[in-house]
């Protein structure tokens, strides 16, 4: 019997497909770039401080990244039966209400650097 490979950055790759997040959210939600997250699902290893936030990003545990298999998820699926009484909704990994007001004071901060920029520009013009 061939050993599966531990290669944690293709675990975490299918994870995060599996889970339906592109490397562009995950990164979003990590706080750095996109080219950093393909960068770490192309290692083998991964620091475990570094698995733990990819982890709870994802809403899994570092454990079941590293434990994954696609045959247990195979498994899984054939095995599922679906009992849901029809509730649907998507569970946010974060507040819709803070993701709002970060985009507020973005955008406020903006407004006061073009009024500041303008009100300087005016200066110089009445020189």
């Amino acid at each position: 019997m061939v050993e599966p490979t531990l290669h944690i950055g293709r675990k975490i790759s299918k994870v995060r497909e599996l889970k339906g997040i592109k490397q562009e959210t995950l990164a979003s939600l990590m706080g750095v770039s996109q080219q950093a997250i393909s960068k770490i699902e192309q290692s083998p290893d991964v620091e475990d401080l570094a698995l733990e936030k990819i982890a709870q990003a994802l809403g899994v545990t570092a454990d079941a990244i590293k434990n994954f298999t696609e045959e247990a998820v195979f498994n899984y699926f054939n095995n599922f039966h679906d009992n849901s009484t029809g509730d649907f909704r998507h569970h946010c990994t974060f507040n819709p209400l803070d993701k709002l007001m970060e985009l507020v004071e973005e955008n406020k901060s903006l407004y006061e650097r073009l009024l500041a920029s303008e009100k300087e520009k005016n200066e110089l013009l009445k020189k």
